[in-house]
């Protein structure tokens, strides 16, 4: 994965262990690609101190055409929704001028001690604000 010089954006070439035996990528590869490049723009956000734990609630994958071996794909993280206590994250998938997929992934923030979910703190949320979508 090549990543650009903002987080969250990540170009590739679809790599042949991510296609099926008709050359399309698997569905799963959208998704695991769309989690690195969630986890790289989260490493560009403020340090909180006794930050919550995240864990994913729900992923979504929207398919509007295959990829295909070797062909490159834009991967994009933004920011889609600010809850009390989760974040709606979308990624878009593009080749070329065309959108191939979209991801969404919600992570809900809970608490390091007994797993239960809490509010965002703070800091994370006014830095989330700035790449709202």
């Amino acid at each position: 994965m090549s990543q650009s010089k903002r987080p969250g954006v990540t170009e590739i070439h679809v790599p042949f262990r991510d296609v099926d035996m008709t050359g399309q990528m698997f569905l799963a590869s959208y998704i695991s690609y769309a989690e690195s490049v969630i986890a790289s723009f989260w490493l560009a956000r403020p340090e909180v101190e006794g930050e919550p734990v995240y864990i994913a609630s729900k992923i979504t994958c929207v398919l509007h055409r295959p990829l295909h071996y070797d062909e490159p794909a834009l991967f994009t993280a933004a920011v889609d929704k600010i809850g009390v206590r989760s974040i709606g994250f979308i990624v878009s998938i593009d080749t070329g001028e065309e959108r191939a997929a979209e991801v969404e992934i919600i992570w809900q923030a809970r608490a390091q001690e007994d797993q239960q979910p809490v509010s965002l703190p703070e800091e994370t949320r006014d830095w989330l604000y700035g790449f709202l979508d």
